[in-house]
């Protein structure tokens, strides 16, 4: 087997999810996967299931090598942390990020200079509700029944400012969410051009998956599923062999010998 053929992931274990992944590029030719669909299921009151073995693991790596740690990519998809302060009042959310967006994102100047995720989805720079899109998506769904489900989409990407000829380029990787109500649940579909399967991709999942829960809470809905589609992942800025990969590899293949045992 290879990595140029499609992968689809389907766990109720978020851990085992990027486990699966990580461990189908280490243990196969190439440093890609094209496409990867990860699509979780399970949610508690809006959570998944973890292996912090496997969290720890990668925290340490990641900070080993001066990336970010896992938390930290999760909020910029959806600041938990706000959402907890804003005392799960979304205006108070929306507020409060905004004002404190200058000084997220001094955090990591470099990173952040073109922008953050969840900057992009409550403030993009143009449509309705100041370009706040997740408002937009709120507010119609629970203004009248039967709303068309094709609204339910906020875009991250913007040709205006990211169709630019860098040879690199680290943000936006997520290009867009879309939201599928079904019943009492609804399933949040991302999109990626390209993901960092060490660097990012566990970070991303959590991240998406707070988020869904976050629309579903104010839509009334209770999160079913994520679907995480992306073009192409890579593991394109560690080798494979590198010394700070071997517990986490460790961890990884413990977890899933241990859930197929069982």
């Amino acid at each position: 087997m290879n990595n140029s053929a499609p992968l689809l992931i389907e766990e109720t274990n978020l851990s085992c999810a990027w486990s699966r992944a990580f461990l189908h590029i280490i243990d196969n030719h190439g440093k890609e996967i094209s496409p990867l669909l990860v699509t979780l299921t399970g949610f508690t009151n809006g959570v998944l299931d973890e292996d912090q073995a496997i969290r720890d693991a990668l925290d340490d790596s990641l900070v080993a090598n001066s990336k970010q740690k896992v938390q930290t990519v999760a909020n910029t998809i959806f600041p938990a942390s706000y959402w907890r302060r804003s005392k799960h009042n979304r205006q108070n959310l929306f507020d409060i990020y905004i004002k404190n967006l200058p000084r997220i994102k001094a955090l990591a100047s470099s990173k952040n200079r073109r922008g953050i995720y969840f900057e992009r989805l409550i403030a993009f720079g143009s449509g309705p509700e100041n370009g706040n899109q997740l408002e937009y998506i709120i507010s119609q769904y629970n203004s009248r029944p039967g709303v068309r489900r094709s609204m339910f989409q906020a875009s991250v990407f913007d040709p205006k400012r990211d169709h630019v000829s860098s040879a690199q380029l680290p943000f936006p990787c997520l290009q867009h969410v879309s939201l599928v109500p079904q019943g009492n649940s609804l399933t949040l579909n991302a999109f990626y051009a390209t993901q960092q399967i060490y660097e990012k991709a566990y970070g991303n999942y959590l991240g998406l998956c707070r988020l869904g829960d976050f629309m579903a809470h104010e839509m009334g809905l209770t999160l079913g599923r994520m679907n995480c589609f992306v073009g192409v992942a890579k593991l394109d800025t560690i080798t494979k062999s590198h010394y700070s990969l071997t517990a986490l590899k460790n961890a990884a293949q413990n977890a899933l010998h241990t859930t197929t045992a069982h």
